[in-house]
């Protein structure tokens, strides 16, 4: 885990990972989040509360990078969660990688959707709530 040049590493010759990072890697890649052009929340503390949600245990927190991991309860297998915020370019990019095996049965990009999807929800409604107060 961690940045490698400024940047999330690539995906390994393998089907359990998937990263936003590098767009030519057909095989691996997912669609960064996009942080609406509107927002007014901190969105690092709701990634935070995401993943620690989803059952994550968040390992290092930068300004911009945050590094979990995840347990799966039948085989106790580990995977790394990784993300990086984009401030300039207004971007979440997220790698969700096992660190065993070769396949996951797409449970890294299932993982990264369902991320996404209450990301995109919770801060939704955050800035909806804060352009509702006095």
């Amino acid at each position: 885990m961690g940045l490698a040049g400024g940047v999330l590493s690539k995906c390994p010759n393998k089907p359990n990972c998937v990263c936003s990072e590098y767009k030519k890697d057909a095989n691996h890649f997912i669609d960064p989040i996009i942080i609406p052009k509107n927002n007014t929340v901190d969105t690092f503390s709701i990634l935070k509360n995401i993943i620690q949600e989803m059952g994550g245990d968040v390992q290092v927190e930068s300004d911009n990078y945050l590094a979990a991991t995840f347990t799966s309860t039948l085989f106790k297998f580990t995977d790394d969660l990784e993300i990086r915020m984009d401030s300039t370019r207004k971007v979440i990019h997220i790698r969700s990688a096992s660190r065993v095996g070769y396949s996951d049965m797409g449970v890294n990009k299932k993982r990264s959707q369902s991320l996404k999807k209450l990301f995109n929800n919770k801060v939704a409604a955050a800035n909806k709530s804060m352009q509702l107060a006095p």
